[in-house]
């Protein structure tokens, strides 16, 4: 028998959902839906998800949890297709009778890259934000069972380690200590990655790493969110344009081959077209290559949703737009690339990331092997490369 995975969102969810598929019963068939409710969006695809999964294996019983269902429990109850309904402070004993959580790391292989939770749960009430409704106050998860969570990781065959959670650079202690500690104690960890991260968070720590530190890889992922002041304010985020700009440059002074993502959200509630046009323009001023754009999106029980909110098509035309600014900036970037030598985890076979995360294509490359390649050219979002 067998327990089935299908998750949602972002990657603390794809690293939660296996560790509860670890603790699944013997001799049942269970398909786990940890489902994201950070857009309407989302949460469409999550009920889809599910309907999938049950015209596809109609005999195995579907246990959904995650942030859609703990905020609304019922709409997935009533789902014919759904067995059970279970919330997030229970989802890590989803398959013990009243269990409670007991927040614990979860670790994700994927391919040869492994994503490790160490924090959970959100205490920055951003306006247009229903995560913290649906997750709780920030916690930390202790330094050992981070350790022995990456040791298990890498024993596994993991080559590099992501680290994962809502609000990473909230942990207890600071992010930048916590990695300078991981890489102390566990020398075969050789990658070490970050996923999203607040860019006003980032402590000194993680900037001397930034600095010196060849484990700890070049790429970025911040969440801007916009690049209008008086949007910022009304999202309730903690930082200015110039905050975000300063933080890019300090990185790029610091480690002038890094390379910096992005969330950010098109047509906010009172967002004008000179607001939206300054989110435009952070592109540039914060070098971004690889962004995720969101419409915005109002959630219920959130004071975005009441504000005065923009058209649809405005917004949709907007989001278009950023799209287009950001797919031609990153095209220059990786046509930038080409003739280059870059250092590459192969993931898949003759596919994976150089360390600045940039795609990559090399034939006949086996899933696991690093090295520096060469950039033979670009086939669409993809780099061409060979050993060099």
């Amino acid at each position: 028998m067998s327990v089935e995975t299908i998750s949602l969102g972002c990657r603390l969810n794809f690293a939660e959902a296996e560790t509860i598929a670890r603790t699944g019963p013997a001799g049942e068939d269970w398909i786990i839906v940890n489902s994201c409710a950070v857009t309407n969006e989302a949460v469409r695809q999550t009920r889809q998800a599910i309907r999938h999964a049950y015209k596809r294996r109609p005999d195995a019983r579907i246990l959904v949890t995650g942030c859609a269902a703990e905020l609304d429990q019922q709409t997935f109850e009533t789902m014919p297709e759904v067995s059970r309904v279970v919330r997030n402070t229970h989802k890590f004993n989803a398959f013990a009778a009243n269990g409670v959580m007991t927040p614990a790391p979860a670790g994700l292989l994927h391919k040869v890259k492994s994503f490790v939770a160490v924090q959970t749960g959100c205490d920055h009430r951003c306006t247009f934000c229903s995560i913290w409704q649906a997750r709780g106050p920030s916690r930390s998860l202790p330094f050992a069972a981070i350790r022995d969570a990456v040791a298990r990781e890498l024993e596994r065959g993991a080559k590099e380690i992501v680290l994962t959670g809502v609000d990473i650079t909230d942990y207890t202690g600071g992010l930048g200590s916590l990695c300078q500690r991981l890489l102390a104690a566990e020398p075969r960890l050789q990658r070490l990655r970050l996923s999203s991260i607040d860019s006003i968070e980032i402590d000194d720590a993680l900037f001397e790493l930034i600095t010196g530190e060849p484990r700890l890889m070049p790429h970025f992922h911040l969440s801007l969110q916009a690049g209008d002041d008086m949007v910022l304010k009304r999202m309730k985020r903690r930082h200015s344009r110039t905050d975000a700009v300063r933080t890019v440059e300090r990185i790029k002074a610091l480690r002038p081959n890094a390379t910096i993502g992005a969330d950010l959200i098109a047509g906010f509630p009172t967002e004008t077209e000179d607001m939206a046009i300054n989110s435009l323009k952070l592109l540039e001023d914060c070098d971004i290559v690889s962004a995720h754009i969101f419409p915005f999106s109002p959630r219920p029980d959130t004071p975005a949703a009441r504000m005065p909110q923009v058209p649809h098509p405005i917004v949709k035309a907007r989001a278009a737009r950023l799209r287009q600014a950001a797919a031609q900036r990153r095209s220059h970037w990786l046509g930038s690339l080409v003739g280059t030598n870059q250092t590459v985890l192969i993931e898949g076979d003759g596919i994976g990331h150089t360390d600045n995360f940039a795609p990559i294509a090399l034939a006949g490359a086996q899933r696991g092997e690093a090295g520096a390649v060469r950039i033979a050219g670009c086939d669409g979002d993809r780099m061409t490369a060979v050993w060099a």
